[in-house]
């Protein structure tokens, strides 16, 4: 999958005030977290470059944010439909996690799907290769 042509997928929120295109291969790894908030939500997500991410003019101001525990993850969400999109996540402080669901039909060819165990974040983090996904390829290789 590393080396498949990257494409343009767009994407957003369900009443369509939040949109965004981010560049990403049409093979990706979503990550299935259970944590509590990931959990609750039932979101999945793959990890891109925040380089990659582009917000929609005027979108911005239907996004609110919540943090807890380190504050470090940004959960944004779209404050009229309540959806999450797209967040910053802990992991990935450098990149935009975008939840597979929103994602416009038809460029995504392709989803691998891995557990993150976000109930016990610092153990798993720590065998994980997930920080990776938000580096450029060449970057991530080094």
């Amino acid at each position: 999958m590393a080396s498949e042509a990257v494409v343009v997928h767009s994407g957003g929120c369900h009443c369509r005030r939040v949109r965004w295109q981010v560049e990403a291969a049409a093979s990706v790894v979503a990550w299935i977290c259970n944590c509590s908030d990931c959990s609750m939500r039932g979101n999945t997500h793959f990890i891109v470059p925040a380089a990659r991410f582009n917000l929609q003019a005027g979108a911005e101001e239907f996004i609110t944010t919540y943090t807890f525990g380190t504050h470090t993850a940004k959960h944004t969400f779209c404050k009229v439909c309540g959806i999450t999109s797209f967040y910053s996540p802990r992991s990935n402080p450098d990149g935009v996690a975008v939840t597979v669901a929103c994602v416009d039909p038809g460029t995504l060819k392709h989803v691998e799907y891995r557990k993150f165990d976000g109930r016990n974040w610092e153990d798993f983090f720590k065998h994980s290769d997930i920080s990776q996904f938000s580096k450029e390829k060449a970057e991530a290789a080094e």
